[in-house]
């Protein structure tokens, strides 16, 4: 077997009148976030990160923003996409790690919450899935409360052949 590693980063800015999903989940806030899809930061930079891993480019790649077929689509959708096109490249999850920074609102109590929906999506165990939230300190434009940030970092198994045979 052979295990390589993804990088997913991924902003988008607060927008009324949208709800706000993050791992899946909704959480209760008076913005969501502005976006094609329904704008889960964390399972955008997720799905960036696998499809890095894998050498398969990028979510805007596979999903294009313009696209009429993912306007509001559920990101968790997009996540199990990722998991079949990583199976079409004979790789598989093995597991991700993921920092949400965001100023408000409180993320920890979804925590748990988020980890399951991206387990189950990515066919992996909970114990395999950690997500943390932290808060940018005041500083720039997520410090200001203006969106939320996240980056996620993925491994992935591709399997070959046998080196000693």
């Amino acid at each position: 077997m052979d295990v390589r590693v993804g990088l997913g980063i991924d902003f988008h800015r607060f927008a009324p009148g949208r709800r706000l999903v993050l791992g899946g989940v909704e959480i209760p806030h008076e913005l969501g976030l502005a976006g094609h899809s329904d704008a889960d930061v964390l399972l955008h930079a997720i799905c960036d990160a696998l499809l890095g891993a894998a050498a398969l480019g990028d979510i805007g790649h596979h999903f294009p923003p313009g696209d009429p077929e993912y306007k509001d689509i559920s990101s968790l959708a997009l996540l199990a996409r990722v998991r079949k096109l990583l199976a079409t490249a004979d790789c598989a999850p093995v597991q991700v790690d993921a920092v949400v920074v965001a100023e408000r609102p409180p993320l920890a109590p979804h925590v748990p919450a988020m980890r399951a929906r991206i387990a189950e999506a990515l066919g992996i165990t909970v114990q395999d899935v950690s997500v943390k939230a932290t808060t940018a300190e005041g500083m720039g434009a997520l410090g200001r409360g203006e969106g939320i940030g996240t980056w996620a970092v993925a491994l992935i198994r591709k399997a070959g052949e046998d080196p000693g045979t």
